[in-house]
């Protein structure tokens, strides 16, 4: 959701690092896109549309600056328009802003601000920031303070990042929205994510809620907003900017897709010793929980419903909360661990719940897929999945690697009798996803049913999220309607959605109880002449009562669902494919939520 870059020391390269960095940053979701930069003046371009809207009309001006800011827009306060882009300038067209979050005060202080004869050319809240820079700077303040005066009147999530006419300096400030620092040899730069700067650097510095900075050609200072230096920990990050390439594939998401069996192995790399039978997370300390939350949104979600299951099928009571719930109506927490599921790390709902749980005395655990993340900081433990950079908006390999890596959590934290198993299967993982890759007839299933008005998902148990996750899925990329249930709440009430243009996704492997139950809930589908497609190991039988199979390989059943979950990725990927969606940016979506 939105997305800045700044850089200071580029000098002539300024806009063409912006630009560049822009590009980085589309995978987070956007509608506009604009740039700003500042030197003896201040140069503005921004236009509704893509990034290449924007290259069109940059191409009609030069501007230049010896520092530069730009920002892609995901539209919250009014629609997307030139005039609603960002960077968003004072009456005197002195001060630019870029801004990621909402100012929940925003409308008291422009009604202020208009009354004090400001006028305003947008119908966002970010612009009330350089009028209220420029009030300052009219009182006499220089620009540090002007802008550190401004930031002190917002209420909400914001990160700031401001320049001026006349000013060789960027500033910026962040609270509830994330802003990190590159850091190079002749060249500093801030960003919303590493992403639109990593070409360049692999040294960042993660500003924390209530900082403030200031960059230029010589370097960069972190205060707080009050002015009290702050002691900085540079950090490196451990992948190759090349990860956020396609690599020859069509889209990120089917390129991340094929990433799964290397995620996997990464997550369970030093952490399982399969001799032993046990799980080596020693870097969490001792957890030993009476009992688990979970708290999660979207697809972290339905991993976290999975995991809820895993610890109370080894005594330990455990619940998963949607976190925009949990936040604003937190049940008793007693001595529960709270684990909070996020690849970004930033998401907003999982944040505020996080928090809450702090707030009443519970440990917290963060499970994440990016290093020096505000979860990760913010919580008392942090556990990372290793799935490398994700660039398309729908999330795969996260999330496999997600429940790979709550497998490890449940088999570190609980006594569970088939350890050595499960441990075995995880070892196999890998290998049983890369089959599915290898001979998947997905594309053949979107084939058939691309047309359809419906799709309907259903799974018992460990594949109910699996199910949960395949709607969500096809949902996103595809903009058909797909909902996932538990195969037993078919008779409550959905039966009577069925009709022979819903096919029906029915995942069940191995033959124990639940599989049978399952089977027979696809009899009832098949007895309204829906067609059903069986994403099976075969075991049970279900391809008998099926119109299509999706094959999976023999697993552990703890690790079925993942295996199961890549056959539906698949097909809702070839489904958008051959539908012409944007697949790797589905509209009205964002890859990071960082407003509540």
């Amino acid at each position: 959701m939105c997305g800045i870059i700044g850089c200071a020391g580029r000098e002539s390269e300024t806009l063409d690092v912006l630009v560049h960095g822009l590009s980085k940053l589309e995978y987070r979701g956007y509608d506009s896109a604009g740039v700003a930069l500042a030197g003896e003046g201040l140069d503005v371009c921004k236009t509704a549309g893509e990034i290449d809207d924007l290259r069109a009309a940059l191409e009609e001006r030069s501007p230049s600056g010896s520092v530069g800011i730009g920002h892609t827009r995901w539209s919250t306060h009014g629609p997307p328009t030139d005039e609603n882009a960002h960077p968003h300038l004072d009456c005197n067209r002195e001060v630019a802003v870029v801004h990621n979050g909402i100012i929940e005060n925003y409308q008291e202080l422009r009604d202020e601000l208009s009354t004090a004869g400001h006028e305003f050319r947008s119908d966002t809240d970010t612009e009330v920031v350089p009028h209220l820079i420029e009030d300052e700077l009219a009182d006499g303040a220089d620009p540090e303070d002007a802008v550190r005066q401004a930031i002190a009147r917002l209420d909400g999530s914001y990160a700031v990042s401001v320049v001026m006419s006349g000013v060789d300096r960027i500033f910026a400030a962040r609270n509830d929205s994330p802003l990190v620092l590159g850091i190079d040899s002749d060249a500093y730069y801030l960003a919303s994510d590493v992403p639109a700067f990593r070409d360049h650097t692999d040294r960042v510095v993660y500003l924390d809620d209530g900082e403030f900075a200031v960059l230029d050609a010589d370097g960069y200072r972190v205060t707080t907003l009050d002015g009290e230096p702050v002691e900085k920990t540079e950090d490196t990050v451990d992948w190759d900017p090349e990860e956020t390439g396609k690599s020859g594939y069509d889209h990120f998401m089917l390129k991340e897709i094929h990433e799964q069996p290397r995620a996997l192995r990464q997550c369970f790399r030093g952490r399982v010793d399969e001799l032993s039978g046990t799980v080596d997370l020693a870097d969490l300390g001792d957890l030993s929980p009476r009992g688990v939350q979970l708290v999660a949104c979207g697809t972290s979600y339905h991993a976290a419903v999975y995991a809820a299951q895993l610890f109370q099928q080894a005594g330990i009571p455990a619940q998963a909360f949607l976190a925009s719930e949990y936040a604003t109506s937190p049940p008793p927490i007693g001595d529960a661990l709270v684990i909070g599921v996020t690849q970004s790390g930033e998401t907003a709902d999982t944040l505020s719940a996080l928090r809450e749980a702090r707030k009443r005395g519970a440990r917290t655990l963060a499970v994440t897929n990016t290093v020096g993340s505000t979860v990760a900081r913010e919580c008392d433990h942090a556990m990372y999945i290793r799935a490398g950079p994700e660039i398309g908006v729908a999330a795969t390999k996260t999330f496999s690697s997600q429940i790979a890596a709550l497998n490890l959590l449940a088999l570190a934290i609980t006594s569970v009798g088939d350890a050595r198993e499960v441990i075995s299967g995880l070892r196999d993982l890998p290998g049983a996803v890369q089959e599915i890759l290898d001979t998947s007839t997905a594309q053949e299933i979107a084939e058939t049913y691309r047309d359809a008005e419906s799709y309907f998902f259903i799974g018992r148990g460990l594949h109910y999220p699996v199910a949960l996750e395949g709607a969500l899925k096809m949902k996103e990329i595809t903009y058909k309607h797909a909902e996932g249930f538990a195969a037993g709440e078919l008779k409550h009430g959905p039966l009577a959605l069925v009709t022979s243009d819903t096919p029906v996704f029915a995942v069940v492997t191995g033959d124990d109880e639940m599989a049978t139950k399952t089977v027979g809930n696809v009899k009832e589908v098949e007895a309204r002449d829906a067609p059903v497609v069986a994403v099976t190991d075969g075991a049970s039988d279900v391809e008998r009562y099926a119109d299509h199979v999706l094959e999976v390989p023999d697993t552990h059943r703890r690790v079925a669902a993942v295996v199961a979950n890549v056959q539906l990725q698949l097909v809702a990927y070839h489904t958008a494919d051959m539908l012409g969606r944007s697949i790797d940016k589905p509209r009205n979506l964002a890859k990071s939520v960082t407003v509540e």
